[in-house]
């Protein structure tokens, strides 16, 4: 069976490990909270202590009083009397200590004896059931507040005696006025106390918590702007606390780009060792004018076609596990457009391009540039002259870029053939039927997609998602 306590402890561990909350928050939070509970109990406890301790001493006093009442009392058959105390309180008229003598005469009622001359023509006031209290208490001394003269709050000690044959209740009272005074005054100081007291402890934890995270907080920026392309290592001086933490994350991108870099070089290397085989069975075809050689041309075009489209699949793969990359999206349009602009100059081709300055992809250049290339020119070849290329940033860590010509486009139910590698929509068109597919290979490599649908401006429209460089 689970413990109580273990299911506490359970259930700060889920509060500590919800993912979505800020440690920092969560400690100064924690922090605070034992900091005013532990102060709220102690305030409670102090006032408490002196309150009782304050009205300990004033029954100690009027205990003492109970026996000199005591003493100045006498009793006989024909009556009861008591001479007056010296003390002066109990001889002014409404003095502030007040004593009287009384005797129960059945049903819960008192009748008066002799009272101190400080009541003059008053009373005082006590419970109907004090003659039981009394009772209950076998002769012992009981306490307990009450109304006096003028109103005024009292604490009053009755305790019953028998005297010469005759139950005598003896009662004395001082105002507590003065004591309940020094109790909300002690109340207030301590309270106040505790309250400023609590203030600087929170505040001293809160800059304790702030200071001594602040390592992490630079390393947490640092990690970011790794992320963001700003940076490629983690190069600040951190505590030896932290220090390995942030080598390793070091080690990591070292790894990283090793990992990188060797695929770039096994993709260089089978790029190169495929070339030469296929470069000279293109030259013997090429030689030679029987069908076998025009078969041979046809296949090896193909497989050099398949081979390029893989290596640049490749390629684009390992670059996109990398970090410390982005591209101007800006710049590459731009320099697409002006290059393609000349490369159909006898068409006419006017390529109207809009991107904002500060939108980076993340990512290399040479891939938004074979991506954006292979797009760009596709709706170039395909366009009667006009190309509309638009990118933007959706504020959510992606952008997104929109080509479009006012060619004839493509029928709803082909779009999704123009995405398998090697199927052309015209044979007669020069090319290997790889463009589009290279694209959604590549945007795919990158966690994007490339989205075919028709243009408003009659052609075809090539709706890109890629990932964005944080400002």
């Amino acid at each position: 069976m689970t413990s109580a306590r273990g299911g506490v402890l359970k259930d700060w561990g889920r509060w500590f490990g919800r993912p979505g909350r800020s440690l920092t928050r969560r400690l100064i939070w924690l922090a605070s909270a034992w900091i005013l509970a532990a102060l709220l109990a102690t305030g409670l406890v102090l006032t408490s202590t002196f309150k009782e301790s304050a009205l300990r001493r004033l029954s100690a006093d009027l205990s003492d009083m109970l026996d000199q009442v005591l003493l100045a009392t006498e009793a006989s058959p024909a009556g009861v009397t008591s001479r007056q105390l010296s003390d002066q309180a109990t001889l002014n008229l409404f003095g502030g200590a007040y004593w009287q003598v009384t005797e129960p005469v059945g049903e819960g009622r008192l009748r008066l004896l002799t009272k101190s001359a400080s009541l003059w023509d008053q009373n005082l006031i006590v419970p109907p059931e004090l003659p039981g209290m009394l009772a209950d208490a076998a002769g012992e001394t009981i306490s307990f507040n009450a109304t006096g003269p003028d109103g005024a709050p009292l604490r009053v000690a009755a305790t019953q005696k028998r005297l010469s044959g005759r139950d005598l209740v003896f009662m004395t009272a001082v105002d507590r006025a003065a004591v309940d005074a020094d109790v909300r005054q002690f109340s207030t100081v301590t309270w106040t106390s505790l309250l400023l007291l609590g203030l600087g402890l929170v505040v001293a934890v809160f800059l304790q918590v702030q200071i001594g995270l602040r390592p992490l907080f630079a390393l947490r920026n640092e990690i970011s702007e790794v992320r963001k392309g700003k940076a490629a290592r983690i190069a600040g001086d951190y505590p030896v606390e932290i220090a390995p933490l942030a080598q390793q994350v070091n080690r990591l991108l070292d790894h990283n780009q090793d990992v990188v870099e060797r695929q770039r070089t096994h993709v260089g290397n089978l790029a190169h060792a495929l070339k030469t085989p296929l470069s000279v069975m293109l030259a013997e075809a090429e030689g030679r004018g029987d069908q076998l050689a025009e078969v041979v041309r046809r296949q090896s075009e193909a497989m050099r076609g398949q081979v390029e489209h893989h290596l640049r699949r490749a390629r684009a793969a390992a670059r996109a596990q990398g970090l410390g990359e982005r591209t101007p999206v800006a710049e590459v349009i731009d320099e697409m457009a002006v290059m393609l602009e000349r490369v159909f100059q006898s068409k006419g081709v006017e390529i109207d391009w809009r991107a904002p300055d500060d939108l980076d992809f993340l990512g290399e250049r040479q891939d938004l540039q074979e991506i954006l290339g292979n797009l760009i020119e596709n709706a170039c070849k395909w366009s009667d002259r006009r190309v509309r290329v638009s990118a933007g940033g959706t504020g959510l860590g992606w952008m997104v870029a929109v080509i479009e010509d006012d060619g004839p486009g493509v029928p709803a139910d082909q779009l999704a053939t123009m995405l398998k590698r090697g199927e052309r929509m015209d044979e007669t068109a020069p090319g290997s039927g790889l463009g589009l597919a290279i694209v959604d290979d590549l945007a795919r490599a990158y966690g994007g997609r490339l989205v075919l649908g028709a243009s408003d401006l009659g052609g075809l429209k090539a709706t890109l998602d890629l990932p964005a460089a944080e400002a």
